[in-house]
């Protein structure tokens, strides 16, 4: 909903994209006076070859009798000219590219930080491959429009204004002509730049399909070998290859059409400046050099126009991918860091739920009018059938999402005051996935606490029962992990990741399902080390394991969104309903195993 929102925000005119572009990247207008300067020059000195024509025939070659000395002075004077010109080019490129990398740099990084500030729930409204796609080819896009579409927008308006002056110097008549020609066109170009910028929002949108198709088949490899469905992902990144290429085509179509109609009016209007400009040199109005010299000029003329569709093309395709990006930076945050909240200080802390309800837009609510009291210290497990509310309840807590109704208080402080820096200190969460990046060991349990040196984590590991583990281990600490952890079993990245938060050292750990895939043997020594990690701090652990719940000092059992049932295990297990029933069912699968 709020992505859609942004989306929304984004549907802007090409001036108005380009304009918020600019004022959130304002490394891109830096020293851009300087650059236009230096076009400025780069611009007039392409007029230096027609105005030295024009001066040679004119006055070198009057009378019959070269003046070879002005004819010298004038060629060496452009020879100048035209390296001084080259020079102020090269510069210009460098200041050019160096302002928009800078630029480009600050709104990939503002793109890059604002997703992890979009709530999960927002985060999972958009596949995630197109969500990178937003930040990467996208702002890509930008850049090439940038360094070479940019360079050339500058450079053509330019000499199109130096040329139309320099041709009405030498005849207003010529220069009316040429106009009169190129008038349609250019009246046609804003209707024609909202058909081509329609088919370039629509090529970054196939864009970012591709990239969310092929990033899945990648990361879900396993998956698909397992189930043999190697045919139905190819012809599903079929599809979406295919769309893109159709609306490229599409584009790229329309973007063609322009060039024979301008090679068409450029021929219309030579051969009238040659038929005119013949005319007025019989009656006196104009000289032949200067008409040589004008169709030097038309040259310049018709370049920036015959250019203008392919810069319209890059233009039109980087401003799709900023309209995109800007989609992105446009997204409030819905789960914001409050510019002024409250840092709560250490020591065990008491959580709150009032009358919280929760629902995914569109859906139905999933949590009902919970509320419970956690006290300092309390080990709590929460306990349901699959869907009942659990790890949505474990979210609302961390303040992964915010509830759709009610309050939740940590030490008697609502969560949306709170600072994220105080927050993510004080609670720790351990996800059911168990996330590992592509690195050492050492540098992933390291991410709970970036200062923790090697002994550090050792003597953590140890505490955790987990030594001997480590000691298994190809090369110890160093072990990498690879991608996603898949050096590891599913087992070993969930010790990964209880070993992280443990090394945090939270005031609240919030366990979910984090022991679902750890092997009997290996929960059993987790279960003890767990003891004595959770000791003295507030604990909240989610799992189907019941195991879990018989160390807890309370159980909340969740059903259908709702607590029907809280006590501690032995009380609870005594009384007939949802808690009994789940723990026979629980009891039998492990007797039958």
């Amino acid at each position: 909903m709020a992505l859609a929102t942004g989306l929304r925000a984004a549907e802007r005119t090409a001036f108005e994209t380009v304009r918020h572009g600019l004022r959130l990247s304002p490394e891109f207008r830096r020293g851009l006076g300087g650059t236009l300067a230096l076009a400025v020059l780069a611009t007039l000195g392409k007029v230096i070859v027609p105005i030295a024509v024009q001066q040679v025939i004119d006055r070198g070659l009057r009378g019959g009798t070269p003046d070879v000395s002005f004819i010298r002075n004038a060629i060496g004077l452009c020879a100048l000219a035209v390296v001084l010109t080259a020079l102020c080019g090269y510069l210009m490129n460098v200041r050019l590219y160096r302002s928009t990398e800078s630029g480009l740099a600050t709104l990939r990084g503002k793109g890059f930080r604002h997703v992890h500030d979009l709530s999960v729930l927002t985060q999972n409204t958009e596949r995630r491959g197109a969500l990178v796609s937003r930040v990467t080819g996208d702002v890509d896009q930008i850049s090439t429009f940038m360094q070479w579409g940019g360079l050339m927008v500058i450079i053509a308006f330019g000499q199109l204004l130096v040329a139309t002056v320099l041709m009405a110097i030498y005849s207003w008549q010529l220069t009316l002509l040429v106009w009169a020609c190129f008038l349609p066109l250019v009246v046609a170009l804003p209707r024609f730049q909202r058909l081509v910028a329609g088919a370039y929002t629509r090529v970054r949108e196939r864009a970012g399909d591709v990239l969310a198709a092929v990033s899945e088949s990648v990361v879900g490899s396993a998956v698909i070998r397992a189930y043999g469905s190697e045919d139905r992902t190819a012809a599903r990144i079929d599809t979406a290859v295919n769309a893109q290429r159709k609306a490229q085509i599409r584009a790229q179509r329309i973007v063609g059409f322009t060039f024979p109609i301008t090679e068409l009016v450029a021929s219309v209007a030579i051969a009238g400046v040659v038929l005119l400009g013949v005319e007025l040199g019989m009656t006196g109005s104009i000289t032949a050099g200067r008409l040589i010299a004008f169709l030097f000029l038309i040259t310049l003329f018709i370049s920036p126009l015959q250019t203008a569709t392919e810069v319209l093309n890059e233009a039109q395709n980087a401003i799709a991918g900023w309209r995109r990006i800007l989609g992105v930076l446009d997204t409030p945050a819905d789960v914001a860091d409050p510019a002024h909240g409250a840092t709560l200080p250490r020591g065990p802390i008491s959580v709150e739920f009032e009358g919280v309800g929760f629902a995914y837009p569109g859906g139905a609510p999933v949590l009902h009018d919970v509320s419970v009291d956690i006290p300092p210290r309390t080990r709590v497990a929460v306990v349901g059938e699959t869907g009942s509310g659990k790890t949505t309840f474990a979210k609302l807590l961390t303040r992964l999402m915010d509830p759709t109704s009610g309050r939740i208080l940590v030490d008697g402080v609502d969560l949306r005051s709170v600072r994220f820096a105080s927050l993510r200190e004080r609670i720790v969460m351990v996800p059911q996935d168990g996330f590992l990046f592509d690195s050492s060991l050492a540098e992933n349990i390291r991410f709970g606490l970036p200062s923790a040196t090697d002994d550090h984590i050792r003597l953590a590991l140890t505490e955790l029962g987990l030594a001997d583990w480590l000691d298994g281990l190809p090369a110890g600490l160093e072990t990498p992990v690879g991608q996603r952890g898949e050096s590891l079993s599913a087992g070993e990245r969930q010790l990964v990741a209880l070993a992280r938060a443990y090394l945090a050292d939270p005031d609240l750990l919030l366990l979910d399902e984090a022991t679902s895939a750890v092997d009997p043997a290996t929960e059993v020594r987790l279960a003890r080390a767990l003891d004595g990690v959770t000791r003295g701090r507030t604990a909240v652990s989610i799992a189907h394991r019941l195991s879990t719940a018989q160390a807890a000092d309370e159980v909340l059992v969740f059903q259908h969104g709702r607590i029907v049932q809280r006590g501690p295990h032995a009380v609870l297990v005594e009384e007939p309903g949802v808690y009994a029933d789940l723990y026979a069912s629980w009891t039998a699968g492990t007797h039958s195993s």
